[in-house]
């Protein structure tokens, strides 16, 4: 028959209330450690909010978004570059049905800038020398109106800016043909398919293909000159 023994017993009890302590303590530790991250995520919520309120949208469209979007991603002061779907009247339209001239839509790109950097004026200023804008429905080598140059204004004010911009460039001299690039107010912007967004990163010896074969750059050294 087994002996019992108080001490033994104790000393057991012990160690269990010392092991539940010990894992009491680390729940605790872990509950604050996450209560902490939680905090640090709210606080940085409103600061990511704030940042991307004060950002300044614009909207161009210059033929292929996917150089639209290169070109504009070179403009100092821009933060972000989103290819896509605007002025249509289908709701969500696919890149199938834009191109082929089925929704109204132009291939366009949604520019967020920071107005402490840059400014809708010089958004303008870069957006000119990189389309034809003497050329209706087309830009290079991609017709129809889907693909037609416009600029989309988001207010009164770039509405004012991109008549003074367009009338300035018509006074110029610069050209004997009408400027037949629109203004247009922006509607619902729709981006495009993920794999169109960034196609020149993604794809770079595809793009620079399509880009040369295109004609583009050849069209616009004939518009503009060369450049310095």
């Amino acid at each position: 028959m087994m002996t019992y023994s108080p001490s033994i017993f104790h000393q057991a009890a012990h160690r269990a209330a010392l092991n539940a302590a010990v894992l009491l303590l680390a729940m605790l530790a872990a509950c604050q450690q996450s209560d902490a991250q939680n905090v640090s995520a709210a606080a940085s919520q409103p600061a990511h909010s704030a940042r991307a309120a004060s950002l300044g949208i614009a909207t161009f469209a210059g033929g292929c978004f996917w150089c639209t979007e290169a070109d504009f991603d070179k403009v100092p002061g821009v933060v972000s570059t989103t290819s896509g779907y605007i002025g249509g009247t289908v709701a969500n339209p696919t890149y199938k049905q834009v191109s082929a001239g089925k929704t109204g839509h132009i291939e366009a790109v949604q520019v967020r800038f920071d107005p402490a950097k840059t400014s809708y004026a010089k958004l303008l200023a870069a957006f000119w020398p990189t389309i034809d804008p003497l050329t209706p429905n087309r830009q290079f080598c991609d017709g129809g109106p889907q693909y037609r140059s416009a600029i989309f204004y988001h207010d009164a004010d770039q509405r004012q800016q991109a008549e003074a911009s367009m009338a300035a460039l018509a006074a110029s001299g610069r050209f004997t043909q009408p400027i037949v690039t629109e203004l247009l107010p922006a509607t619902e912007f729709y981006p495009a398919e993920e794999y169109h967004q960034d196609y020149y990163l993604k794809n770079p010896v595809r793009y620079a293909y399509y880009r040369g074969s295109c004609g583009r750059d050849a069209r616009l050294e004939e518009v503009w000159g060369k450049k310095n």
